[in-house]
């Protein structure tokens, strides 16, 4: 994308943050339509030959964990546009950050409990709270904090692999065991029964088991993940302040590290994914891609940023939908939720567990439409999507103006 004009650079940050958007889907709807074990062991449900089997390949190749990363990235990203234009307006910065992150928190809590255990902004609300600490420092030691976290983030995930493999040598009918068969391997007949039971019941008994089993979950998320996630997060800041988030690069610069890092990430994914399908997707192997894959993400998605702004064409009509998508991530995220959640759920079209791998796809690509239909409309109309004008409205305690069409800018996305 040219970097000419303000206006178009921060439409870039739009772009790739449409894409996130729309990319985090391609892994969620396996949360949304099977049990837990299916997101990261093919041989757990939906299917592991032939169709599905590419299916899932392609997926772990390209796009597992660098969409969440992505989206890691541009929240970095946004957390550190929205403080240094709090402070270029004579607002309180820390104000500010401090009122978004925690009703976003208020947002993630609500959306976890009620709507899908798959939740991720109750997350980036606490990490992001952290990294405002963060903001001042310059590109470098962003990114060599940023390595640290992530690399400190790969030794926990490798306490996982280690423990099943210590457990099966010493005490092979531990119950922890059974926990780590229904995360990363293959869940008995009976388990599997339970959790299609439980999804294709009534929403008062899921939400039953979220309110006795999710608390716990976050707060596993925040000590496994926050590491990485933190980490990811001043990746963002680098990129944004580096210029490359903005598209101020040449792009032969960007090719350059498309390349460079695209050259090291796909060959290794290439490898870990031959590995897990010759063990027969065995769970060491399957538990051993957390800490082995975290060493090779980064550099996945910092390609996959190069790649998206080499592609985008500034006056494009595909590139004009997707950065109105961006600029309504918060209520595309949420809307992703409520529309999956109907159709795989018993209190909505109950699809939980019917449809293979590879049959989820058609219904991704719907969504996909449906967003880059819906989001430009509304944003031809109204300056903020509808849960992103609820937050900006909440963070500035009064209702913010909403009528007229978007402004060309990263903030309506941003607060």
């Amino acid at each position: 994308m040219s970097p000419s004009a303000a206006g178009a650079r921060l439409a870039s940050l739009d772009v790739v943050r449409g894409v996130a958007v729309l990319g985090i889907l391609l892994l969620n709807i396996l949360s949304f339509a099977m049990p837990e074990a299916a997101y990261v062991n093919p041989r757990a449900y939906g299917g592991w030959h032939g169709a599905d089997l590419a299916t899932w390949a392609i997926n772990f190749v390209l796009f597992d964990g660098r969409m969440r990363g992505l989206f890691s990235f541009l929240f970095g990203a946004s957390t550190l546009l929205v403080v240094e234009r709090a402070e270029a307006s004579g607002r309180s910065p820390a104000g500010v950050h401090y009122r978004r992150m925690a009703w976003l928190l208020v947002f993630g809590i609500a959306h976890l409990f009620l709507v899908w255990h798959g939740d991720i902004l109750a997350h980036y609300a606490m990490m992001g709270m952290i990294a405002y600490a963060m903001r001042r420092l310059p590109v470098p030691r962003l990114l060599v904090l940023g390595a640290m976290l992530a690399l400190a983030g790969a030794v926990l995930f490798a306490t996982i692999p280690l423990g099943i493999v210590q457990l099966q040598a010493q005490t092979p009918n531990a119950p922890a065991l059974h926990g780590y068969a229904q995360a990363f391997g293959i869940p008995s007949p009976a388990d599997i029964a339970k959790d299609l039971a439980l999804h294709r019941g009534s929403y008062g008994t899921i939400l039953a088991d979220r309110l006795r089993e999710d608390g716990g979950a976050l707060f596993a998320l925040f000590v496994f993940f926050g590491p990485e996630t933190l980490g990811y997060m001043l990746f963002g800041m680098a990129a944004l302040r580096s210029g490359m988030l903005r598209g101020e690069w040449p792009r032969a610069r960007y090719r350059r590290w498309l390349i460079a890092c695209w050259g090291i990430g796909l060959p290794a994914y290439a490898a870990l994914a031959w590995w897990q399908w010759r063990s027969g997707f065995d769970m060491r192997v399957v538990a051993a891609m957390l800490p082995l894959t975290a060493l090779v993400r980064p550099p996945m998605i910092a390609g996959w940023i190069c790649l998206i702004l080499l592609l985008a064409r500034p006056d494009g009509a595909l590139t004009a939908r997707l950065a109105a998508a961006g600029r309504m991530a918060f209520t595309n995220y949420l809307a992703t939720s409520l529309i999956c959640t109907t159709l795989f759920y018993g209190y909505g079209l109950g699809w939980y567990g019917q449809l293979a791998r590879w049959q989820l796809y058609p219904v991704v690509f719907a969504i996909w439409a449906l967003i880059l239909l819906w989001s430009k409309a509304w944003l031809d109309h109204f300056r903020f999507g509808p849960f992103e004008w609820v937050w900006r409205s909440l963070a500035r305690w009064r209702f913010q103006p909403i009528r007229g069409g978007a402004p060309d800018s990263n903030a309506s996305a941003s607060q």
